[in-house]
């Protein structure tokens, strides 16, 4: 009871002021990869988070060795660990986040398990345009929040004290990885409602290269923006499919209309090329 009442108080604290967190390496021993190592984030509002087997083995049906994903509102990295060890060594991972709190953190685990995988994170915000935006969080610790063109509280009223740079996706890969550009195999989006508008942001890459999708449909977003997020993928040749996690036996349910976006509350999607 005494230490619920600690931890109670240092999230409540959390919440309300704003202080730097260490980060604790811990090491997972996977049964096909071996040993990996991840460093979690000790802010009391984040629980614990784990590379697993299963997570490596869910994003192996999409990514092959050698292959250029794509690790959008990437936060500490337990995603983008799990898809660049389904990429290899000979891979590229690419993990975006603007919020330079848990960048410091993306960046450490990025340099762990140089031997299997190849992470670059990149402290940017995925936008239509080159500009820089507002960064607001509902907590004082900042471990997640959005962007947004006003100096509006949408996202929470702690807000960063400088803004955060907003790049065109397409841009950049053009410029800078123009060789792995065939071999884009996937991109994972996790934004806090701002999922669809990066979508219509890199509509025309997906046209191109048609990645497999991953995207997160919010809570708080409405039905309209919802068919909005269901017409983005579909009318350029997606079919949708709700999945319950990230592990290699989840369920894939489809999504055939836009009406399905509002079976569940918050959920995950698996958006893949019809011609798959």
């Amino acid at each position: 009871m005494f230490q619920y009442l600690i931890q109670s108080f240092r999230r409540k604290k959390a919440r309300r002021y704003f202080q730097e967190y260490p980060y604790e390496i811990t090491r997972f021993n996977l049964e096909e990869t071996g040993p990996v190592e991840f460093a979690n984030w000790q802010n009391p509002l984040v629980a614990p988070k784990s590379i697993t087997q299963e997570s490596v083995n869910f994003f192996k049906k999409f990514i092959k060795s050698g292959d250029l994903v794509l690790d959008i509102g990437a936060n500490i990295g337990q995603m983008s660990v799990a898809m660049a060890l389904a990429a290899g060594k000979e891979g590229q991972t690419l993990a975006f986040d603007p919020n330079p709190h848990v960048f410091k953190i993306l960046e450490i685990n990025a340099g762990l398990n140089a031997a299997l995988t190849n992470i670059k994170p990149l402290n940017f915000a995925i936008t239509d345009e080159e500009a820089d935006f507002f960064y607001h969080s509902s907590e004082a610790s900042f471990n997640n929040g959005g962007i947004s063109r006003q100096d509006t509280d949408r996202h929470g009223r702690f807000a960063l004290p400088t803004k955060v740079k907003g790049i065109v996706l397409e841009r950049l890969l053009l410029e800078q990885y123009p060789a792995r550009m065939p071999k884009l195999a996937l991109i994972k989006i996790d934004t806090e409602g701002y999922d669809k508008e990066i979508i219509r942001s890199i509509r025309g890459l997906l046209e191109k290269s048609k990645p497999v999708v991953i995207s997160e449909c919010f809570s708080k977003t409405t039905p309209e923006e919802r068919s909005e997020h269901f017409h983005l993928l579909a009318d350029i040749g997606y079919n949708l499919y709700h999945i319950d996690g990230f592990f290699a036996g989840t369920s894939l349910i489809p999504i055939e209309k836009p009406e399905d976006m509002n079976r569940w509350k918050h959920f995950d999607l698996v958006a893949l090329p019809k011609s798959q």
